[in-house]
Parts: structure tokens; sequence; C-alpha cells
């Protein structure tokens, strides 16, 4: 029987939204190149995955059609076994080995995709039932969508660490979902006005947004991750978990059906506040397609 690799718990480092953090065996790894992927691609697998594993390529088999159900043209799938270099996110024991199914681009000539014996990926997955580490010299896993296997590089790593630190820290930024409510009032002075806004989240924690707008027409505006709303609170910087809750998850436009008892002039208003907020978030960079429910 294989022998069986100790999980390793990610650690908790304390740090303020909008600086990146670094584990001290990523300080002595340097990073010569950046990562192909960006903050969101990394994100959207590293917030719903109960398992990151750094793994070697041990065999692939490309499966025949019919044993691919559902498989999207333009796709292969293939049967993989992986040797576990190091299990970055889980917990419990882990087999040696991992097999599992992932769904990868035809090559250029429409053949599957030839994955080399001891290449380096990424894996984002949940355990299977019965295929528990002891049980068997290589453990089943499920990953968390049809292509959430990656090709693994230092840099790439170091962005997975620091997006994973953020999410066990206390009171992270839940996923947003929508809009819940929100309102426009006018200020005492000519010009002057405040928008609030109410998020729906995944888990019912409360996150809202206030847009302040001076005399002189200069905005400002403040997200709130909790049940305080600190106007004066910093605006997420790009790249932090907050950031990407609040840029990958805000819907596009503001629904005015959720603005009940605002006039019609102060829902330009907070449409108008909605903008700056999006603006100043920039777009949420993506290069792959998002699972459901990242």
């Amino acid at each position: 029987m294989r022998a069986l690799l100790p999980a390793l718990a990610v650690g908790l480092v304390t740090l303020s939204y909008g600086f990146s953090s670094v584990s001290a065996m990523q300080a002595q790894t340097p990073v010569t190149a950046a990562s192909p992927y960006s903050y969101a691609d990394i994100a959207d697998l590293a917030t719903i995955a109960p398992m990151a594993i750094h793994g070697r390529i041990y065999k692939a088999v490309a499966l025949k059609p019919e044993q691919a159900p559902g498989l999207k043209a333009g796709q292969a799938r293939l049967y993989v076994e992986a040797d576990v270099v190091g299990l970055i996110r889980g917990s419990g024991p882990l087999a040696a080995r991992v097999s599992y199914l992932v769904d990868l681009p035809l090559d250029a000539k429409g053949k599957p995709p030839k994955l080399k014996k001891k290449q380096p990926i990424l894996i984002f997955a949940r355990p299977v039932a019965g295929s528990a580490a002891g049980t068997n010299s290589t453990a089943s896993v499920r990953l968390v969508s049809p292509d959430a296997q990656l090709p693994w590089d230092p840099a790439t790593e170091a962005k997975l660490r620091a997006i994973l630190t953020e999410t066990v820290k206390p009171g992270a930024p839940p996923a947003i979902t929508g809009v819940a409510n929100g309102f426009h009032v006018p200020g005492t002075l000519p010009g002057e006005g405040e928008t609030q806004l109410f998020l729906d989240t995944r888990t019912g924690e409360p996150v809202s947004l206030t847009i302040l707008t001076a005399a002189d027409g200069s905005r400002r505006w403040a997200a709130a991750f909790g049940e305080i709303v600190d106007g004066s609170a910093a605006v997420p910087a790009r790249d932090t978990l907050a950031w990407y809750r609040l840029a990958c998850g805000l819907p596009r436009a503001l629904p005015l059906a959720k603005l009940g008892g605002t006039a019609p002039e102060d829902r330009k208003k907070a449409v108008s506040d909605y903008g700056v907020v999006l603006g100043a978030l920039g777009e949420c960079t993506r290069t792959r397609t998002p699972p459901a429910g990242s």
C-alpha cells in the first residue's frame, strides 16, 4: 500500500485587505514569471474547492466518446492518475496518488491533449465517498468543475496560497449574489447626497455599499463586510478577496426594482453612484470560464 501524505493546513496570516500574503516557504522560492491566470481565475476555483492539490501526472488516458456523456464539443475527457506532491488545502490524510476525470480542449489537430508523465499540475477537487485514504493505493477525487486541473507553476501556487489565506480569515468576504435593496437621499446642501445599497450574499452575511457625494460633486465610496456600515472604510484593493467578491459578484446594472420608495430623480442618482463603484473596481478579468457556484 502506498504511503499516506499528511494534510497540510493553510496557515493563518493576519493581514488587511489589499495586501498580498506569502508563506515562509514561498518567500524562499523565487518567482521568476507571472502566473498565466488572473486573480479571478484562481479565486473562482479556490473559494469553492475543499481540496487544492499540487500533483504530478502519473498517467492519463483519453476516454472514448461513448464513455464521456455530456462532453462538450471540442473537448476530450481523460482519466488521470496523479502523484500528490502536496496538499495545499484540505483536511485529513490523503493517499499518495489520486485519480479523477478531467475535460480538456482538443489540440490543434483535433486530438486529445497529451499529458506528460511527471508534468506538474494543480487540482481543485472534492473527495469521493468510499475512497478514503488507507483503503486504496489510489484515492478517487472529483474536480469542482470538469476542467479544474491547471498547469502548476510557482507564481500560480503563490497566488493560490494568498487567496486561501484570505478565505480562512475570520469575517472573510462572502460571495455576493445580487442587490437586496437600497436608497438615495439628498444631503443638506445642494449637490450633496448619499446612496446605500444592501447586498445579497450566499451565506446571508451582511454586505453594503455607501456612496457619498459632496456639494462640489466629488464622490467617495466604501464597502462594509459586516453589520457596521462605515462610510470612511477603505476601498478594497484590486486582487484581494474583497475586490473579487465585488468586481466579480455585483450585477453590471443596478436593478431599479430594488430601490422601492425612492423618488425617480433619486433613483437616477443611485444608478450614477453605482456606476462609480463599478468603474473604481474595474473589470473582473478572467481567462477561463468560471465554474458553477463560484
